[in-house]
C-alpha cells in the first residue's frame, strides 16, 4: 500500500532510477540516427566530389558523432540506471554540435579569403581566434559547473561558480553576435564596392542561417545547463525545469535544429558556390579570379606548439606582413566571372570601404 502511495506521489513522466529523470524514448534514436547516417554520407561524397575536406571536412565528422551518439542512446534508453551508458551518450550528443561550429569557422575563413581586402581582420586569423574564445568559454563553464554542482561548497564558492557560468553565457552571446558582425561588415564592404556575387551572397546567407540555427541550440542548452546547475539532493521533483523534465524539447531544439543544420549544408554546399581552390581569390578588379600563395603559417613547429593562436603575431602585427593580395608575386591569373555572377561596379573596387 505504502508502495502504491509513494508511486502516486511522483511526478508524471519521472522514471524511477533513470538518470535521464525520464524513461528515454525507443524510437527517436532509431528515426535521428539514420537521418543523420544519411546526411554525413552526403557530407563525405560532396566532400569527395568538391575535393572540399580543408573547408567541409568537419561537416561528416559531426553527423558521425550524432550518429554514434545515438547508438549509444537506444542502448540506454533500455538500461537508463547505466550511468557508464547516460554519460557516453551525453558527452556524444554534446560534442557534435560545436563541430558543426567549428565547420562555419572555416566557411567563414574560407569567404573571407575570396575577397579578402574586405575582410575586417586577416582571413587566416578567423578560425583560431574564435576557437581561441572556445577553449577560453569551456574553462569556465567547466569551472564554474564543478563550483556550483558540489554541494560540499560554501555558498560563497558555489555563488562563484554560478559568476562563472554567466560569464561564459555572455562572452558565449559575444562571440555569436561577434562572428555574425565579420561576415555581415564585410557583406557590406563587398556590397558596397560592387563584388558581391550572387555565389557569394548566397554562401554567406547560408552561414547566417546556420549561425542562427546553432545560437538557438546554444541557448537551449544553457538554459537546461542552469536547471541543472541548481539541482541538488533537496530539490523537489515537481518544482524541476520542464527543460529537464520533458524530453520533447531535446528533440526539438537540440536534435531537429541540428538536423536541419546538416541538411542544409548538404543542400546549399558552399563549394558549390565558391572556387574549389582554397588559394584562389578576387581580384580587386572585381572581375578577375587569381590563384595566390595563399596564407600558410610558416612558424616554426615548436613556435606554433607553445602559440597556436599566434599572440606574438597579433602583438607585433604580423598580419600586416601578409597581405599576399597585395602583391603580384606568384599570383596566376585564372578564370573571370561570368557576366551574371560579377558585381555591379563596373570599376575595381575601393578597398578603403
Amino acid at each position: 500500500m505504502s508502495s502504491s502511495n509513494s508511486t502516486q506521489d511522483l511526478p508524471p513522466g519521472y522514471a524511477p532510477g533513470s538518470l535521464w529523470y525520464y524513461a528515454p524514448n525507443k524510437g527517436a534514436p532509431i528515426a535521428f540516427g539514420v537521418l543523420f547516417l544519411l546526411s554525413g554520407l552526403v557530407h563525405g561524397w560532396q566532400c569527395f566530389k568538391y575535393k572540399c575536406w580543408k573547408v567541409g571536412g568537419l561537416l561528416p565528422w559531426a553527423a558521425t558523432l550524432f550518429v554514434a551518439g545515438f547508438v549509444v542512446r537506444e542502448v540506454g534508453a533500455y538500461n537508463y540506471d547505466d550511468l557508464n551508458i547516460f554519460i557516453a551518450s551525453t558527452v556524444l550528443l554534446l560534442v557534435a554540435p560545436p563541430v558543426y561550429e567549428g565547420a562555419n569557422y572555416f566557411l567563414l575563413g574560407r569567404i573571407l579569403y575570396y575577397v579578402p581586402y574586405f575582410s575586417p581582420l586577416h582571413p587566416g586569423r578567423v578560425v583560431t581566434t574564435f576557437i581561441g574564445i572556445d577553449v577560453v568559454i569551456g574553462a569556465l563553464t567547466g569551472n564554474g559547473a564543478s563550483y556550483v554542482s558540489n554541494s560540499s561548497l560554501t555558498e560563497e564558492k558555489r555563488n562563484m561558480g554560478k559568476s562563472l557560468l554567466k560569464a561564459a553565457l555572455l562572452l558565449q552571446l559575444a562571440s555569436m553576435g561577434g562572428f555574425v558582425a565579420i561576415a555581415a561588415r564585410y557583406q557590406y564592404r563587398c556590397r558596397k564596392a560592387g563584388v558581391l556575387s550572387r555565389n557569394l551572397h548566397t554562401v554567406l546567407i547560408v552561414l547566417y542561417t546556420s549561425s542562427a540555427i546553432i545560437s538557438v541550440r546554444t541557448i537551449f542548452r544553457i538554459v537546461e545547463y542552469f536547471a541543472v546547475a541548481s539541482l541538488d539532493a533537496r530539490s523537489d521533483f515537481k518544482k524541476i525545469s520542464p527543460v529537464i523534465r520533458h524530453e520533447a524539447y531535446f528533440w526539438v531544439f537540440e536534435v531537429s535544429l541540428m538536423l536541419c543544420n546538416s541538411v542544409l549544408m548538404n543542400s546549399f554546399h558552399p563549394s558549390r558556390f565558391l572556387p574549389r581552390n582554397n588559394k584562389i581569390y578576387l581580384a580587386e578588379d572585381g572581375i578577375t579570379e587569381i590563384e595566390g600563395p595563399g596564407y600558410d603559417d610558416k612558424r616554426p613547429f615548436i613556435v606554433t606548439l607553445f602559440d597556436p593562436f599566434d599572440i606574438i603575431g597579433l602583438i607585433t602585427r604580423r598580419d600586416r606582413k601578409t597581405k599576399y593580395w597585395e602583391s603580384d608575386t606568384a599570383a596566376v591569373p585564372t578564370t573571370q566571372l561570368p557576366q551574371d555572377e560579377k558585381g555591379t561596379a563596373s570599376k575595381g573596387p575601393n578597398t578603403e570601404a
